[in-house]
C-alpha cells in the first residue's frame, strides 16, 4: 500500500501501481469521469500513470487551468497527426498548450497552408479524435530517439534530443502517431469533441531570426461543441474591442514605418488621455509622499553592467551607442531603476530621512523581435509609471502595504475590480536565473507574502516568476471578456542597493543598506491604455475620456447658442466639442455614438428659448431636458462615483 496526500490534506491509502484515475474513483465516480490529468509530487503525469511511492497528488479536470493545458496539448498531437496524413513529408517541431488553446510549429517543405485549408484539417483531426485512441507514454534511450528522427530526416527533433539527458527522454503514442513529448495528456482522444483552427503565422525556429521560418498553426479545442460556439462568439467580441482597431477609430495613436516598428506615435486625443492618466497618478503619489524625478533616455553601458541588466538583457537590447571617444558606450535605457539608484547616491541619508520615494514617468527601450510586436501591448519604446522606494528593513512592511493601497486605488478607479494577486518567487532549482544572497531572497519573499495576507488579498504563489533581482507581487486582472492580464507590479529588492553600494546612517551611527521597492501600478502607459481600451470597448470612465459631451445644433441658426453652451460647459470643466456640420441631427448622433462620446447635447429652438439642453446618453438613453448647471451636477456625480479620493 502507498499513501496519497490530496490538496486538502486528506490521505488516501491505495495499492501500489494505482493510477490517479483509480484514486479519483475511490473518491467518487463523478470525479473519476471528469479527471483528465494529474500532478504527482510536482511532476505532471497522466491519469493512467501507475503511482509507486507515497506522495502528493492533484487531480485536474477541464474546469482547471492545468486540465485545459493537458487537453489542449493533447489536441496539438491530434492536429499534428492530421497534418502529417494530409501533407506527407512535413517536419513537426514543437506543439505546446498556450493560454487559450495550442499551436504547432511545422516545416511544411514544398506544401503550403492557409485558412482555406482549415475545414479539411479540422475534419481529419476530429475523425482521429473519434477513434478514442489512448495517449501512452514510453521511455526511449537517447540513441534510439535520435535514430528515430534521423531516419525521418527531422533535424528539429534531433536538435531537441541532442540537448536532452539520456534517461529523461519520453515519446507519446496514440493511434499510429508518435511524438517526442514530456507528458501531460488526457486519457484518450475521444474526450475531444470540438476543434477549431484559428490562424497561421510565421515563426522562426527557436525564436531566432537567423533560423528557418516555420509555419505556426494556432488552434483550440473543447469537450463540448457548445463551449466552442461560445468561445467563437467571445472572439468576435474581442475583435470589435481590439485596441488597434479602436485606437485608430478614436484617433488615439498610430505607427509609422519611417519612425520604426514598435515605436508608437500618440495623436492629440491619445496624448491628452495619457496626460490625464499621468495627472491622476501624480496627484495620488504626491499625497503618498513621492517626489518626481526625471532621468535621461540613455546611460553609460557601465551603469547597466553594475545593475546586472546588461548581463541579463544585453543581447536582447538595442546595440550600444558609440561616441567619438574611445571605449565610450551608451545604451538606450532599458530600465529606470539604475538611474534612481544614482539619484539616491547623490546625498548622504540618515534613517530619519527614509523612506525616500522617487517617481518618474520614464520612457525605456527594449529590442523586441519584430514577430513579437503587437499594437501597444508589445512595443520597443514605452513609458513606465515607475517609482522606487528606499527604506529601512523596519519600514519595508508598511511601505509595501501602502503601495498595495495605491495600486488598488488605481485599478478600482479604472474599473478593474476582478483580480487575483500573484506572489512571484524564485525557482530554487534554477539559481542561475537570479542575482543576490539567498537569505535576502528569503526575507523579501516572506515580506511580500505577509503583506498580501495582512491586506486580505486573494493571492496565489507562482514559482519561477520572480524578476532576476527580487520577488514581486503582480495583480492579475480579469477584463470584461474574462481574459487575464498582468497589471500593476510591486517588487522587493535587496540586490540593487548592494550592487550600487547604497547606504544610510542608522540610529547606531553605522552605515546600513536600504531595501528597495520597485512599483508601477500601470506597468507601462502603452500596455495599460491598450488593455483599458479592450476592457471598456473604448467607453472610458467619464473622468478619463477625451471628450465627455458633444453639442449638436439642430440647424445653422442654433449655432450661436451652441457656442454659448460649449463655453458654459468649459467653464464647468466639462470637455466638449460642437458638431456644426450641415448634417441631420440623426446622422450627427450616429457618428457621435461611433466615437463613443458619453453625452450628446441637442440644442434647438425650444432649448435656446429656455436656456437648456436636451441630453442623450451614449447607448440611446434619453435623459431629458436639463439646465447646464443640472448637467454639470450629473457629470460631477458620475465622476465622483468612480473616481474616489485617495
Amino acid at each position: 500500500m502507498i499513501q496519497i496526500t490530496l490538496p486538502d490534506g486528506a490521505i488516501k491509502k491505495v495499492e501500489a501501481k494505482s493510477t490517479p484515475y483509480d484514486v479519483a474513483k475511490s473518491i467518487s465516480e463523478g470525479l473519476a469521469r471528469n479527471v483528465i490529468s494529474a500532478k504527482f509530487n510536482d511532476t505532471t503525469v497522466e491519469a493512467s500513470t501507475p503511482l509507486t511511492t507515497d506522495g502528493s497528488l492533484t487531480l485536474y479536470t477541464w474546469g482547471m487551468d492545468e486540465g485545459k493545458k493537458a487537453f489542449w496539448h493533447s489536441t496539438s498531437h491530434v492536429v499534428a497527426q492530421a497534418l502529417e496524413e494530409l501533407y506527407p513529408g512535413i517536419k513537426l517541431t514543437i506543439g505546446p498548450a498556450i493560454e487559450n488553446g495550442f499551436y504547432y510549429d511545422v516545416d511544411f517543405g514544398s506544401h503550403t497552408i492557409s485558412e482555406k485549408d482549415f475545414p479539411e484539417i479540422e475534419k481529419k483531426a476530429l475523425e482521429i479524435a473519434r477513434g478514442k485512441h489512448d495517449f501512452k507514454m514510453r521511455s526511449v534511450s537517447k540513441s534510439d530517439a535520435l535514430d528515430y528522427y534521423k531516419e525521418q530526416g527531422n533535424t528539429y527533433k534531433v536538435e531537441l534530443i541532442d540537448n536532452l539527458t539520456d534517461g529523461d527522454i519520453t515519446f507519446c503514442d496514440h493511434s499510429s502517431f508518435t511524438d517526442l513529448c514530456r507528458g501531460g495528456h488526457i486519457p484518450n482522444t475521444g474526450i475531444i469533441k470540438a476543434i477549431k483552427l484559428l490562424s497561421v503565422a510565421g515563426a522562426y525556429w527557436r525564436g531566432d531570426e537567423n533560423n528557418k521560418q516555420l509555419t505556426r498553426v494556432y488552434g483550440i479545442s473543447f469537450p463540448k461543441q457548445k463551449e466552442l460556439t461560445e468561445y467563437l462568439e467571445l472572439l468576435e467580441e474581442a475583435k470589435k474591442r481590439d485596441h488597434r482597431k479602436l485606437g485608430k477609430e478614436l484617433e488615439l495613436f498610430t505607427f509609422s514605418q519611417k519612425v520604426g516598428q514598435g515605436l508608437p506615435l500618440w495623436l492629440p486625443k491619445g496624448a491628452a488621455l495619457r496626460e490625464r492618466l499621468e495627472d491622476f497618478l501624480k496627484k495620488a503619489q504626491k499625497k503618498a509622499g513621492y517626489e518626481m524625478v526625471i532621468t535621461p533616455h540613455i546611460g553609460q553601458k557601465e551603469l547597466y553592467v553594475t545593475s546586472g541588466h546588461y548581463a541579463k538583457y544585453g543581447e536582447d537590447s538595442f546595440q550600444p551607442i558609440t561616441t567619438p571617444k574611445a571605449d565610450e558606450e551608451f545604451l538606450l535605457k532599458p530600465m529606470n531603476c539604475p538611474h534612481h539608484c544614482e539619484i539616491y547616491n547623490t546625498s548622504p541619508f540618515s534613517y530619519k530621512d527614509l523612506p525616500k520615494r522617487y517617481a518618474e514617468f520614464g520612457t525605456v527601450y527594449r529590442y523586441e523581435q519584430s514577430g513579437e510586436l503587437h499594437g501597444l501591448t508589445r512595443v520597443r519604446g514605452f513609458t513606465q509609471d515607475d517609482a522606487h522606494i528606499f527604506c529601512t528593513p523596519d519600514q519595508l512592511s508598511g511601505e509595501f502595504k501602502n503601495v498595495i493601497d495605491l495600486t488598488l486605488y488605481v485599478l478600482g478607479s479604472l474599473g478593474f475590480e476582478n483580480f487575483t494577486a500573484q506572489v512571484s518567487v524564485r525557482d530554487l532549482d534554477k539559481p542561475e536565473k537570479y542575482i543576490g544572497d539567498a537569505a535576502n531572497w528569503e526575507k523579501a519573499e516572506q515580506a511580500i507574502i505577509n503583506a498580501a495576507k495582512e491586506k486580505g488579498l486573494n493571492f496565489v504563489i507562482e514559482t519561477g516568476e520572480a524578476a532576476f533581482y527580487g520577488p514581486k507581487l503582480d495583480f492579475m486582472v480579469k477584463d470584461a471578456l474574462g481574459r487575464n492580464w498582468q497589471l500593476g507590479t510591486i517588487q522587493v529588492d535587496y540586490n540593487l542597493p548592494e550592487r550600487f553600494e547604497l547606504t544610510y546612517k542608522g540610529s547606531d551611527n553605522e552605515l546600513h543598506r536600504p531595501v528597495m521597492i520597485h512599483r508601477a501600478p500601470f506597468g507601462s502607459m502603452e500596455r495599460f491604455v491598450a488593455l483599458l481600451l479592450e476592457h471598456t470597448g473604448g467607453n472610458f470612465p467619464l473622468w478619463l475620456i477625451p471628450k465627455q459631451a458633444i453639442v449638436l445644433p439642430v440647424s445653422e441658426k442654433h449655432e450661436k447658442y451652441a457656442e454659448k453652451v460649449l463655453k458654459s460647459l468649459e467653464n464647468n470643466e466639462i470637455r466638449a466639442l460642437i458638431d456644426n456640420r450641415n448634417e441631420t441631427v440623426g446622422k450627427k448622433i450616429r457618428e457621435a455614438e461611433l466615437k463613443k462620446i458619453p453625452f450628446m447635447l441637442i440644442v434647438g429652438e425650444n432649448e435656446e428659448a429656455e436656456n437648456t439642453i436636451a441630453v442623450r446618453r451614449h447607448g440611446g438613453e434619453d435623459i431629458g431636458t436639463l439646465t447646464i448647471a443640472d448637467f454639470s451636477d450629473l457629470v460631477s456625480k458620475e465622476i465622483s462615483s468612480t473616481l474616489k479620493s485617495f
